[in-house]
């Protein structure tokens, strides 16, 4: 008997119904926000860094407005390389974001704690104001320990408490597989920083320090037990180690593939990325000794993308977050489009 031609409609609509929501529940989240952070003490943003900044979401940007350190001559804690802004920013949507050393805890007595919060608080206003900017958080960066974790939380405490802000601190992964030890700050949002998750080795054969998927396994299955809704960091940004007789000597984010291609001071080696310095001279007020090596560690976005799967696949895609990308002051527009952004964000 042929089939009813009523019955034929229902089934290919049910049959479109069930392909939708399939294909929806496997398809990318679009639903994350986009930003970068920006980290350079002179703010003063080109006309391609804010078309980047627009056509990547809405302009959001966390900014460095200051470091918090500390002083062991005058034995307290003070700023430094406070942000100078060159001209009013045009962007929107910034947040300030403060880094403060772990130092400042182990050295800072509890009695100023509350000092240290109602003067970074003022100094961020007073930065702010200058720019007309209506801030609605505050981010704060620290490496905080065990050990200074109670100084720490108290200081975010008295600092939501008189700003009146959402308040966001930054995560590192053991502070997310060892929470119950190194304790979850009391604050609205974690920012996870999903890089420089390995050790800086003198062994050019290393894995790379900045992001490899070996060094992060065994952090992420604590993840979705982790008792803060997280936003995560990413990492844009390249630097070279320089290496002499098998010692780290520093660590420059000005050398990068274009200087180590000069073949007049470098050639490259059997192994990818790893350089050596063919005679010696300055580049930079950087002295280079013939001999050295050079071990490029570069992110892009085919590193960005391993990030992006291995991390994305032990968090709620239904969440929303927003996933900024470190750094837009010394990134290298040439290797990134807007699109590529937008695409790594989604796997979220």
């Amino acid at each position: 008997m042929p089939n009813h031609p009523l019955r034929l409609r229902f089934c290919s609509i049910a049959c479109l119904i069930f392909l939708t929501v399939f294909c929806t529940s496997c398809s990318k989240n679009s639903g994350t926000t986009t930003a970068f952070y920006y980290w350079k003490q002179n703010f003063n943003l080109n006309k391609t860094q804010v078309s980047l900044l627009n056509n990547t979401g809405n302009g959001k940007l966390y900014v460095r407005f200051f470091d918090i350190k500390w002083d062991p001559k005058a034995n307290c804690p003070y700023p430094e390389a406070v942000l100078h802004f060159g001209k009013l920013t045009p962007l929107p949507d910034i947040t300030p974001v403060i880094f403060i050393t772990n130092q400042t805890f182990e050295k800072l007595a509890v009695d100023d704690l509350d000092s240290l919060a109602v003067k970074s608080n003022a100094l961020i206003e007073k930065l702010a104001k200058q720019q007309q900017l209506a801030y609605k958080a505050i981010q704060i960066d620290c490496d905080w320990t065990i050990g200074t974790k109670e100084k720490y939380f108290s200081f975010l405490k008295t600092l939501k408490k008189i700003s009146k802000k959402s308040l966001e601190s930054t995560i590192r992964l053991h502070q997310v597989k060892y929470q119950f030890k190194t304790g979850v700050p009391p604050v609205d949002r974690g920012i996870l920083m999903f890089y420089n998750m390995g050790k800086l080795s003198a062994d050019p054969a290393a894995a790379n320090s900045i992001y490899n998927a070996k060094d992060a396994t065994p952090y992420l299955s604590s993840l979705p037990n982790y008792l803060l809704p997280l936003d995560i960091a990413l990492p844009v940004f390249s630097w070279s180690i320089q290496i002499r007789d098998g010692k780290i000597i520093q660590v420059y984010g000005k050398i990068g593939r274009n200087e180590l291609n000069n073949t007049t001071n470098f050639k490259q080696t059997a192994q990818k990325d790893v350089y050596v310095a063919t005679n010696s001279f300055f580049t930079g007020g950087i002295y280079v000794k013939a001999g050295d090596i050079f071990k490029l560690e570069e992110s892009n976005k085919k590193t960005l993308e391993g990030a992006a799967k291995q991390l994305s696949s032990h968090l709620n895609k239904k969440d929303k977050r927003t996933i900024i990308y470190y750094e837009l002051g010394n990134l290298n527009l040439s290797a990134f489009k807007a699109a590529d952004f937008k695409e790594i964000s989604t796997y979220f």
